[in-house]
């Protein structure tokens, strides 16, 4: 029987097809340019030509908050999905390598868990230097040991599963139950992880870029929007909240529709 979807599942995905489509829009139409400055309209107030007002530089708030939106989103993808694919890779090769290299591989990757995410991605952005494509390679890299560990236990529970046994007694080789036989059995496991994952690395993002080892000026980043509202945030707060607002939200809706996700796949419903 076909359950109804969830509160969760179609308010997260609601907010998150908002995003996306405000992302897609960003390419093609913004109100203004969201580098171009006027000074003439410095700490302007959310008004008809402004609807959220302008930052210290007259810049349009709205048009940032869209293109840094869109930035965020990009970033967070191409990061969750590099670094779940190195996972997954790492993951496949300690559970079908001899033991002794099997556990050297987990012991590594349970060593780098013991490091908090954040504090990884800052370490690596640091070394790899300021810019959007350093801080996506950071924050790929400080996901792998998470992507890996929970891929472990999940290969290492379907390859005792009876379709792989079965394959194994046939003589499928390795790289066959690997690919054909136990990732797609954990396709909906992994797809919920990396969805839920998502949040996390928009969070990194915003976190690099509001401390300076991110996305530089002049481009757009919720993350750096908030860092450069700081000194404003009691006399101009129309700088602070919008980018604050849809950070939060942007979050928000990944982390219900990631657990809106895994209670189904967790209740095998449809």
């Amino acid at each position: 029987m076909r359950r109804k979807p969830s509160l969760a599942l179609v308010i997260g995905l609601a907010a998150t097809l908002f995003f996306v489509l405000m992302s897609l829009l960003s390419l093609v139409y913004t109100p203004y340019g969201p580098e171009a400055m006027d000074l003439s309209a410095r700490f302007a107030a959310p008004s008809a030509s402004h609807l959220l007002g302008c930052d210290h530089f007259g810049r349009d708030m709205l048009s940032r908050i869209m293109t840094g939106t869109r930035t965020a989103l990009f970033s967070a993808l191409i990061s969750v999905v590099t670094g779940s694919a190195v996972g997954i890779l790492i993951a496949l090769a300690a559970a079908f390598c001899p033991p002794f290299a099997s556990a050297i591989l987990m012991r590594l990757t349970d060593a780098l868990m013991a490091f908090p995410t954040v504090l990884s991605a800052m370490t690596l952005a640091a070394v790899l230097g300021k810019g959007l494509v350093p801080s996506m390679v950071a924050i790929a890299m400080a996901m792998v040991p998470t992507f890996a560990r929970l891929s472990y236990s999940m290969i290492l529970e379907t390859r005792e599963a009876g379709h792989v046994k079965a394959a194994r007694s046939y003589g499928a080789s390795k790289l066959r139950l690997a690919f054909v036989h136990i990732l797609p059995a954990l396709a909906g496991r992994l797809v919920t992880q990396l969805t839920a994952s998502i949040g996390g690395a928009i969070l990194l993002e915003s976190s690099l870029s509001f401390l300076g080892l991110g996305i530089q000026p002049p481009q757009a980043s919720l993350g750096m929007m908030l860092s450069e509202a700081r000194a404003y945030v009691l006399t101009h707060p129309w700088q602070a909240l919008p980018a604050g607002i849809v950070l939060c939200l942007l979050v928000l809706a990944f982390n219900l529709l990631g657990d809106a996700l895994a209670e189904r796949f967790t209740q095998g419903g449809r």
